[in-house]
């Protein structure tokens, strides 16, 4: 069973089978390097959270709005529109999140697509490009492995490679060494350093250079959408009715023999909801309102 990535805060709490001396051994190796290790004063990581809060803030859907509207509460789908995976042209909002981490310019793939159009004209594609084949190989099927293990070799990694990368000489040796036995994160640590050349150095440059000023001064500010102030006098979003409020076939036929016979029972059989239909919608705002009146304040306002 192959091993993911060591990770040294993930320390298991059953006690193996084979308890000897060389699990102590390896338990005080560990326990000494956590004694060893810098910690932070809580008021540093507080300031942190807050610059982190302050920072997502206008990000949030939740606490500042979106726009143009909250899909969730009227019919307008815009707001997934302009945010889908791939636009013509992204959201100022979408642009600026860029700027927050590089993970945040990765992870979109709008934003990823103009990273690489960048890259391609400071002639280190290249790196980009590794670096989604090893996360393809990470996360894609296990059968595959061995063929995408041979695959990044023969394009990033082989003497002579049509997009061959700038590794140092101490993590190649250990990837080649380790592409002998193929898994899924035998490609981890050649991963880590393009991932950290581009931080360093592509990620920064692109910040700065004109593409990026010049698609965040194209980008738009999508316009708000006005709403109505009572919640009752918007357009229903599901305006087929029930099949609960339809009658069947023969049970309309009866109402129609006993009306034209003049039975007063005809009257009877017809449900309130179905003579007067505002009925129910009125009966529903009243128990919302008496069950949740926090949500229906901010439904109002909303």
């Amino acid at each position: 069973m192959e091993r993911g990535p060591e990770r040294g805060n993930c320390c298991s709490g059953r006690m193996p089978l084979g308890v000897n001396a060389d699990y102590y051994k390896r338990e005080m190796e560990y326990l000494k390097k956590a004694m060893a290790r810098t910690r932070v004063k809580s008021s540093i990581c507080l300031e942190g959270f807050l610059k982190f809060s302050e920072q997502y803030l206008p990000h949030d859907p939740i606490m500042s709005g979106c726009l143009p509207s909250n899909p969730w509460i009227t019919d307008d789908v815009m707001y997934w529109t302009t945010n889908a995976p791939m636009v013509p042209m992204p959201t100022k909002l979408r642009v600026e999140r860029w700027t927050f981490n590089f993970m945040e310019l990765l992870n979109d793939q709008r934003g990823r697509r103009e990273f690489l159009q960048f890259l391609e004209k400071e002639f280190s594609a290249e790196n980009l490009c590794f670096w989604e084949a090893c996360e393809e190989l990470r996360y894609g099927e296990h059968s595959k492995v061995a063929s995408t293990v041979q695959s990044v070799y023969e394009h990033f990694l082989a003497p002579g490679a049509t997009r061959w990368v700038n590794i140092d000489s101490k993590t190649m040796e250990k990837t080649l060494e380790g592409i002998k036995n193929p898994h899924r994160y035998v490609l981890d640590d050649a991963q880590m350093h393009i991932y950290m050349l581009m931080k360093k150095d592509s990620y920064p440059r692109y910040l700065k250079s004109e593409m990026y000023k010049s698609l965040l001064g194209q980008a738009f500010i999508p316009p708000e959408t006005k709403k109505g102030v009572f919640p009752f006098m918007r357009r229903q979003r599901h305006s087929s009715p029930s099949p609960a409020f339809l009658f069947p076939p023969d049970q309309d036929a009866k109402s129609d023999g006993e009306s034209k016979s003049g039975s007063p029972a005809a009257v009877s059989q017809v449900p309130a909801h179905a003579m007067f239909p505002q009925l129910s919608l009125l009966k529903g705002l009243f128990h919302f309102r008496i069950y949740f009146p926090f949500l229906y304040s901010l439904q109002i306002l909303f």
